[in-house]
């Protein structure tokens, strides 16, 4: 009787060790990553591409844009690149990227994609010359995002945004001045007396 009472002990000791050997269920959603465009999009072209991978711990099995399947660069199945051409009609579009895993997880990422072929207004508000040293004030402003303001070829430190105040001290005879947008559209001009 005593032997009897033992195996069950014994059972009862070994189930947390065997319960480790049971096959745990995959939970974890992929995880889709864009890396080009930045955050969504603005570009100055209807048609450019949206790279990124998916990431998962089992492996992704297929990615998708806007339901439809697309092909994934040769490499590891738990990171998979893509690559895709957009088509933009208008100047708006939102693809949804998907992606699925071995254990039929899903996860969707909306990417926004703006069409920006206007480039940014720029005007020069204070022009000041004294000896060779040049003070320039202005505005740049643009509908979607003023990245970056350059004053002969130097960029100054600005806070991006639709309106951008720039001041900015160079030498010379005149300044260059030159504003970009968040799709790379540019406008130059010249500061002088």
């Amino acid at each position: 009787m005593r032997r009897a009472a033992a195996a069950p002990l014994a059972l009862l000791l070994l189930a947390p060790l065997l319960g480790g050997c049971a096959r745990k269920a995959d939970s974890f959603k992929p995880r889709i990553v864009v890396t080009s465009p930045d955050g969504g999009g603005v570009g100055q072209a209807r048609a450019f591409t949206i790279r990124g991978y998916a990431l998962d711990d089992r492996g992704v099995e297929r990615i998708t844009v806007d339901g439809k399947a697309i092909p994934t660069e040769k490499g590891s199945r738990k990171i998979a690149n893509f690559a895709y051409q957009t088509r933009v009609q208008g100047n708006k579009a939102t693809y949804l990227i998907g992606a699925l895993d071995a254990a039929g997880n899903k996860s969707v990422l909306e990417v926004p994609i703006t069409v920006d072929g206007k480039p940014p207004v720029l005007k020069v508000t204070r022009f000041e010359r004294s000896g060779t040293l040049i003070r320039v004030t202005g505005v740049a402003t643009d509908d979607n995002r003023v990245t970056e303001v350059l004053v002969d070829g130097k960029r100054l430190n600005i806070t991006s945004g639709t309106r951008v105040d720039f001041y900015a001290e160079t030498t010379g005879v005149y300044a260059d001045v030159e504003a970009v947008d968040s799709a790379g559209n540019r406008t130059r001009l010249r500061a002088q007396q």
